[in-house]
């Protein structure tokens, strides 16, 4: 038996590849499925099943591609419903992997569909849960997902309170935990950095498995604080369920070099959005002019998603030397599959060609502090509203880079602004979408609230009510 978790950090994702006697599952896959098929070629063995837990709404998986390469048969849980061939298991039904045995557990609750794959090994004892979004180390998915008019997040709330109790919790305390996701996804409100677990453990610590939980307790805790989703969740969803363009399509008609005259045409008579990937220092010294900034080297999928609203937008790169595939990739992971190509030669061909070149103001936080208390200076913070409400600076306006777009019209296109986030990677991006839109009176502070707060600036932390 051998399995092998595929863990992608910038979407806090698991793919997992699973083998015994030549034969493999792979589930949830990401959309770029060379590396299963390698690894199983590698191996000697043949790709059987590629087992999804849900209709995933944060990326779009490579189940489509990955069936028609190897012919290997895609599987859900009862009640799905898609565009191409797929086996619908029924609930608990039995699958065989070599020696191995996959038994199906529909688990409804983050979605109707989700489900929760049991691996028993050779001599049927229960090993591990392969659990999707229905249970998380430290959390449980979200259940507003997938919302229709005769279900409501309530409903599937109360759902997934049955399907952990009745399905996973009479499980053995020493079954593995292989969740979907960790730490930084969207798809839950307090996933825990680590990535697999034991199940007696999150019995012990997980709010959502208490014992003494009524189900009316749980659909409220579970419902709390829950942030609206972004709003490319449903179209990937939908992807998901329709199918998609293969992805090898997709990186030969994005990975194109364009020289700076293709590379101007295509913004400006092609209406593509520029969208520049380098670090966020490299930005701020010199970027072209109208473009928007989302680095790779942050959160980049999750925030393209986030903040280019249409999903078929086309788009052009400026990207580091060599980084062009990856950054086609990951966008892809999105659903963004209208790339036209990068800037060859980056910032400096650009240059070089004579055209213009906008740099952004950035300041460090002990001269942010200075100018601070030498003027009634106006303070943006972009951080997300539970950061903001645990600490943050007296007088400074909240504007979450999640609702730029939405409530762009908080801010005074005639007042100059010092943006901070936590680190500096928002910042920028928050700065680069207000540029775009004639906000021309901006200011950076690199290293973000980190280092606001090593300075003597006035905070405001937060104070429970209960406290009070």
């Amino acid at each position: 038996m051998k399995i092998e978790q595929l863990y992608t950090g910038c979407l806090a994702q698991g793919a997992y590849y699973i083998e015994s006697d030549g034969e493999v599952a792979i589930i949830d896959p990401l959309r770029e499925t060379q590396q299963y098929i390698d690894k199983a070629k590698a191996n000697n063995a043949k790709i059987k099943y590629i087992l999804e837990t849900h209709f995933h709404a944060d990326f779009v998986s490579g189940h489509v591609d990955l069936a028609k390469k190897t012919g290997a048969t895609i599987v859900f849980g009862p009640g799905a419903s898609t565009e191409y061939d797929i086996h619908s298991a029924k609930d608990g039904e039995e699958l065989k992997i070599g020696k191995l045995t996959i038994k199906v557990l529909h688990t409804p609750g983050h979605t109707l569909e989700s489900t929760t794959y049991l691996l028993k090994d050779e001599n049927g004892k229960d090993h591990a849960i392969f659990s999707g979004d229905t249970l998380f180390l430290g959390d449980v998915g979200r259940p507003d997902l997938a919302i229709k008019s005769d279900v409501t997040k309530e409903d599937l709330a109360g759902m997934l309170y049955d399907s952990l109790r009745h399905k996973i919790m009479p499980l053995a305390d020493d079954v593995i935990v292989y969740p979907a996701h960790g730490a930084g996804s969207a798809c839950g409100k307090n996933l825990s950095k680590e990535t697999v677990g034991v199940l007696g453990e999150q019995k012990k610590t997980n709010y959502a498995l208490r014992e003494d939980m009524s189900k009316e307790e749980f659909i409220k805790e579970v419902l709390d604080g829950i942030a609206p989703p972004p709003q490319y969740f449903a179209k990937n969803a939908m992807m998901n369920k329709v199918g998609y363009d293969a992805f090898d399509t997709v990186l030969n008609t994005g990975d194109i070099p364009l020289n700076p005259e293709e590379f101007e045409a295509m913004a400006n008579h092609e209406s593509a959005l520029v969208l520049d990937v380098r670090p966020q220092g490299e930005f701020v010294k010199g970027h072209i002019p109208n473009s928007i900034f989302i680095g790779l080297n942050g959160s980049f999928a999750p925030w393209v998603g986030a903040l280019i609203t249409d999903i078929k937008q086309p788009i052009v790169l400026v990207v580091p030397e060599g980084k062009s595939a990856e950054a086609v990739t990951r966008l892809s992971r999105v659903g963004y599959d209208n790339t036209l190509g990068y800037l060859e030669g980056g910032i400096e061909a650009w240059k070089a060609a004579g055209k213009d070149i906008e740099t952004l103001e950035s300041i460090t936080a002990d001269e942010f502090a200075d100018r601070a208390k030498e003027n009634d200076i106006n303070i943006l913070d972009v951080r997300k509203d539970g950061e903001y409400q645990s600490m943050h600076l007296e007088n400074a306006q909240h504007l979450s880079l999640d609702f730029i777009n939405e409530k762009m019209n908080e801010v005074n296109k005639d007042k100059t602004y010092y943006i901070h986030c936590a680190g500096g990677y928002r910042s920028v991006i928050a700065a680069s979408i207000l540029k775009a839109r004639g906000f021309d009176k901006l200011v950076d502070i690199a290293g973000g609230f980190g280092a606001i707060k090593k300075t003597d600036l006035p905070t405001t932390d937060f104070v429970c009510p209960s406290t009070l």
